[in-house]
């Protein structure tokens, strides 16, 4: 492809309406990272929302079926002490980061990791708390 017969993609071609769809480069194609301290911390507080609704929703279901059992809300009580110390070491681990690593690109696959690990407890540890404490129900019941 000649350069030089070519227009840019983001220039019009002269007596055409059409503006043609940008190309880019390789080199041009990374995409942006952002800030993985921000991007971990909003993924951090949409995990606690999820997990708190999740909780609600688990825990009412479980006081329907067991009828005046205490032991549902001593598994919101432990469910809510777990979930706070591993969000605390999620974030701690992004926070340390000067604003040069906050932007590296490399980090993307730990940045994946560790989102994919959150969002499994997060949405993972209301269910199987209360599945345990159901289990532990019946079997001393």
């Amino acid at each position: 492809m000649n350069r030089l017969s070519h227009p840019p993609a983001h220039q019009e071609v002269r007596g055409s309406s059409a503006r043609a769809a940008p190309t880019f480069s390789p080199e041009e194609q990374v995409a942006p990272t952002g800030d993985w301290r921000r991007k971990m911390s909003d993924n951090i507080a949409y995990a606690l929302l999820t997990y708190t609704a999740l909780q609600i929703f688990v825990t009412i279901s479980a006081l329907k079926t067991h009828g005046g059992s205490l032991l549902p809300y001593f598994a919101l009580v432990v469910l809510v002490m777990a979930i706070i110390p591993a969000c605390r070491r999620f974030e701690a681990r992004w926070k340390q980061l000067d604003d040069e690593g906050a932007h590296d690109p490399a980090l993307a696959p730990f940045y994946k990791r560790d989102r994919l690990a959150l969002w499994l407890l997060a949405i993972g540890l209301p269910f199987a708390l209360t599945a345990i404490f159901k289990g532990l129900s019946l079997a001393f019941a």
